[in-house]
């Protein structure tokens, strides 16, 4: 700190310039006046390894236990990794089985510090992302496809499982050069080995043909989850969670913690005791909904059906009220003719905080 002042004070103005940004200057200055109480290079090893590992939980505890310095140096290291965090949310598809031209097939694409984790494999998801990446106008170089690597699986229904071909080879054929690494319920290593069987040929072809691809971005290594902690690396966390979709005995919900948010996907579920669990006090809750207006013009099978596998808006809203997240996203959308004016009527009834219908390539940050 003396050696810095030294330095400003006797440098002529038109030879001195400070080499470092501002949060650097301060790194250093709380270095100096920091170091001379850290005693052992083990402690300063550990810190090191709290503030790559973004867990706020061990920061805090640490942050419990230790001097004052040490806390102050913990808290800094901490709030950097904050401040230069970026976790953006796009809904690739927020349809559902009904063909409609509108709302392609149920995914979530959570980017982290440029890196992109795939949550459900609906139809149209791989050209969905293509449409926002800057060689086709848009201006997110993340979803360029070569960049799918990490993917999750609610469920196996159809309708958030048939762009998981196009997931696997459109990629691939793109030049990702390492195979795909799928997460999802019991199931999905069935699932994957029969599709690699079914485009054998093609892969063959591609590998040993006119046009050599790589020999690895077509493979996959599918793991089969349970509840709990499933995924870690530097950008996110990703826990699984159960939900009740009628009477799938495997379907899952997601929390995810990246550095700077928290969100939760519901998969497609009723209102159960997990979904507030996981969902209390996240920034952003992605949510599954029916129309409850146009669920009770619906006869007795149909009511039956929906009420056992889905949630109305009303339901929605009370969930919300209870979990209170920053902000509430509705997707995989039962409209039955209602408008989006119509939708938030109908959650308004139950939560007044923020909520939005979900659209097709929207953008959250």
């Amino acid at each position: 700190m003396i050696l810095f002042f030294f330095m400003w004070h006797h440098t002529p103005s038109n030879v001195f310039y400070i080499p470092v940004s501002l949060v650097g200057v301060w790194f250093l200055l709380l270095l100096f006046i920091i170091l001379p109480v850290i005693r052992s290079t083990i402690i300063l090893n550990f810190l090191i390894r709290i503030y790559f590992s973004y867990n706020e939980e061990v920061v805090l505890n640490i942050c419990s236990q230790t001097k004052n310095s040490i806390t102050l140096l913990v808290v800094f290291l901490f709030a950097c990794g904050l401040l230069f965090a970026k976790t953006q949310v796009v809904l690739l598809g927020t349809g559902n089985p009904n063909p409609d031209p509108k709302h392609s097939g149920c995914s979530v694409a959570i980017i982290v510090n440029g890196t992109p984790y795939i949550f459900d494999f609906g139809p149209g998801l791989v050209r969905q992302a293509s449409a926002l990446t800057p060689k086709y106008g848009g201006s997110i170089e993340a979803l360029e496809v070569k960049n799918f690597k990490r993917a999750f699986l609610t469920h196996l229904h159809s309708d958030h499982t048939t762009g998981f071909p196009d997931l696997i080879l459109t990629p691939w054929v793109m030049e990702r050069d390492e195979p795909l690494v799928v997460y999802g319920p019991e199931g999905i290593k069935d699932m994957t080995k029969y599709i690699l069987k079914a485009y054998s040929e093609d892969i063959k072809y591609r590998i040993y043909g006119s046009e050599p691809a790589n020999n690895q971005g077509w493979r996959v290594i599918a793991h089969e989850i349970r509840e709990g902690e499933i995924y870690k690396d530097e950008n996110i966390k990703v826990e699984a969670f159960l939900v009740r979709h009628g009477s799938w005995p495997n379907a899952y919900g997601f929390r995810i913690t990246s550095k700077d948010k928290v969100i939760v996907i519901s998969g497609d579920t009723t209102p159960c005791d997990n979904i507030l669990k996981y969902s209390n006090g996240a920034d952003m809750l992605i949510h599954e909904v029916y129309y409850k207006k146009g669920y009770d013009q619906k006869d007795e099978f149909w009511k039956k059906y929906h009420a056992e596998n889905h949630t109305s808006t009303y339901e929605l809203g009370e969930i919300a009220s209870k979990t209170k997240p920053g902000l509430v996203i509705m997707y995989h959308i039962l409209f039955w003719g209602a408008t989006e004016k119509d939708l938030l009527d109908e959650v308004s009834q139950k939560y007044k905080g923020k909520v939005v219908v979900g659209e097709d390539l929207a953008v959250f940050e």
